[in-house]
């Protein structure tokens, strides 16, 4: 099938603000590549006399050592170049390229590349900033957003598609200018947004030069351009448009779910690389996702969104789905990483709190030991002040502990022994997973088989919890599937760095272990030996967990891109009955420390979150 270099460039970054005439003299010293998964680009040691512009698709690059052994692999995305850089050099390098998804890219010659340089100015620049940005990223992990510019919403009934009028109505509001390309001939017009109607089956196939021509008045410099079709659309036709669009979002409620199985198997089987790209998008009314696995396994990642109203026990989260939508499609991910403490941790639901309330958007979070507990208890949907009252009338010691010497230390020990936190969070968490809470949580536990941390983001939401809780010597590892199972806070204490793993390009990283009180079992550095008070075994266990956990910060933390460091220092580790002042003291923590924060969220998005 023939395709029109001149309508693929304009879709290209390369050509903002170039005039017609360079558009047209550019376009014609290109040639379109069309490539399969798996077709070669290039291959390693071959001198580089031709470059690409990738238009839609995305290319594997293996990169390899002096043995001929992959040193890296990384990924290049529609909007980018390939083999600029390796051209200007004149020289051959270490690196295979090929289509990791169905491809059209521009090649150019690269003497007559250079030349239409010199000629245009805007041209030198755009090729400029496209390779700096590919440096950027490559060199120095940069995460700066990064914003797709076409996008599709395939729906699996007609009540999906007021999403549809929702986030084009939110991103107007964000100063972008959406286009829509719709199947629906009976749409109503969104203000302010350009509108054209795709064809129907029967009329001119909807290939990815049908779709240019289409929307072949827009502006190139339009932020955004979105489609939606009905999931029943014609595969083949469907797999045109998710092609040229960078990210896919399936749109489904929990009746309908099962029908959108085989046609995304369809779409896959022709490029499995788009899995990369497919987002889940479940609207639901006060009801949970289902479990839903065979679907679930042929995308990247889900958005829930929910359309009832809160009851006095649910969190704001709830209400927060579109937002989330909205920032992934601005570029914008936050993460929250919250370590681990033993009760100290409680302060973490005043953090979470204190940013709900001041219009920080979570995308996801990732915890260790309590950090676990407290992220998943609030990932789950459950309202802070409802936790806080829960956690503090469920870890109150009976009356027997009470009146026991260091009795809140034996009702820990008590609780571990006999296996009492799992029915105590089963009462509010039942027998959801991990994949199913209405944001994505991760949590941290160790391995002692393999010795290397386990990052549980699917799977019993509970299990994830008492896994990443489970204190050595206070209780036994857990064996499940080949692993014993102990405390994450063992490796890694403030796991940042699982979230930048997971995409997120702003990280929040929360720390209760950063403070120690110089005193242990009533001994003080001062203490003379003669006095000193000889400390019980699950004293001993705890302050080494302390001690291990102030250390080990550093390890996970890195990545984040602040630190709200609550000083519980006052607190004992077994004090899980002052859950409410603990949650206190995070959050006046947290709010002292907002502004700053949404100075630096400004930075990557001054729409999403304007300079206070």
């Amino acid at each position: 099938m023939n395709r029109d270099p001149y309508l693929l460039l304009k879709t290209h970054p390369v050509s903002h603000g170039l005039s017609e005439e360079a558009c047209r003299e550019i376009a014609a010293a290109a040639e379109v590549v069309v490539a399969e998964p798996g077709q070669p680009i290039h291959r390693r040691d071959q001198p580089m006399t031709v470059v690409f512009l990738i238009v839609h698709g995305r290319l594997k690059q293996d990169v390899y050592d002096v043995q001929g052994k992959v040193l890296l692999t990384r990924y290049q995305i529609a909007g980018g170049q390939y083999g600029g850089l390796s051209a200007a050099i004149g020289e051959s390098m270490p690196i295979d390229c090929v289509a990791a998804d169905p491809s059209t890219l521009l090649r150019f010659d690269y003497e007559r590349c250079l030349e239409l340089t010199k000629k245009y100015d805007q041209f030198r620049l755009n090729w400029l900033r496209i390779l700096a940005t590919a440096i950027k990223r490559n060199l120095f992990q940069d995460r700066s957003p990064v914003r797709p510019h076409m996008i599709a919403l395939f729906h699996a009934s007609p009540e999906t598609r007021q999403l549809t009028t929702q986030l084009l109505g939110r991103l107007h509001s964000l100063g972008e200018a959406p286009c829509l390309l719709t199947d629906d001939r009976d749409r109503r017009p969104v203000a302010d947004v350009r509108m054209r109607v795709a064809p129907a089956e029967g009329e001119d196939q909807l290939g990815p030069e049908e779709i240019r021509r289409l929307i072949g008045n827009w502006s190139t410099d339009s932020q955004r351009v979105v489609c939606e079709l009905a999931t029943s659309y014609d595969p083949r036709r469907a797999g045109n448009l998710v092609e040229v669009c960078e990210q896919v979002f399936w749109c489904v409620t929990a009746e309908n779910w099962q029908a959108s199985v085989p046609v995304l198997q369809k779409l896959l089987d022709r490029s499995p690389g788009w899995r990369n790209k497919i987002n889940l998008v479940w609207l639901l009314d006060g009801e949970g996702a289902p479990l839903a696995t065979e679907l679930r396994a042929l995308v990247a990642r889900d958005f829930k969104i929910c359309r009832s109203e809160l009851l006095p026990e649910q969190g704001k989260l709830l209400s927060q789905g579109v937002q989330r939508l909205v920032q992934f499609l601005r570029g914008v991910q936050i993460g929250v990483a919250l370590g681990g403490g033993a009760a100290r941790g409680m302060a973490h639901l005043g953090v979470l709190k204190a940013l709900e309330q001041n219009g920080i958007v979570i995308d996801r979070i990732a915890g260790t030991s309590a950090g676990a507990m407290t992220g998943t208890v609030y990932g789950s949907g459950m309202a802070v002040d409802y936790a806080v009252d829960r956690f503090v009338n469920d870890l109150r010691p009976s009356w027997f502990f009470r009146h026991l010497p260091r009795g809140e230390h034996w009702y820990l020990l008590y609780k571990y022994r006999t296996g009492q936190f799992d029915p105590m969070l089963r009462k509010y968490l039942g027998d959801k997973r991990l994949e199913q809470l209405p944001l994505p949580v991760h949590s941290v536990t160790v391995d002692l088989v393999t010795g290397q941390t386990v990052v549980r983001d699917e799977g019993d939401a509970v299990h994830g919890i008492i896994e990443s809780i489970n204190l050595p010597v206070l209780a036994p590892p857990i064996n499940r599937e080949g692993q014993a199972l102990v405390d994450g806070g063992l490796i890694n204490n403030v796991p940042a760095d699982v979230l930048v793993s997971r995409g997120c390009n702003f990280v929040i990283a929360v720390s209760v272990t950063t403070r120690m009180q110089h005193e242990f079992a009533q001994n003080r550095p001062d203490t003379p030996t003669a006095k000193m008070k000889r400390a019980s075994t699950l004293q001993t266990v705890l302050r080494s967990y302390l001690v291990q956990s102030v250390n080990m910060n550093s390890i996970g933390v890195q990545p984040a891109d602040i630190v709200i460091e609550p000083d519980v220092s006052d607190f004992q580790l077994t004090e899980f009955a002052k859950t409410d002042q603990l949650s206190a003291v995070g959050e006046e923590t947290a709010l002292n420390s907002i502004q700053q924060i949404k100075e630096m969220l400004s930075h990557l998005d001054d729409r999403l979150y304007p300079s206070p």
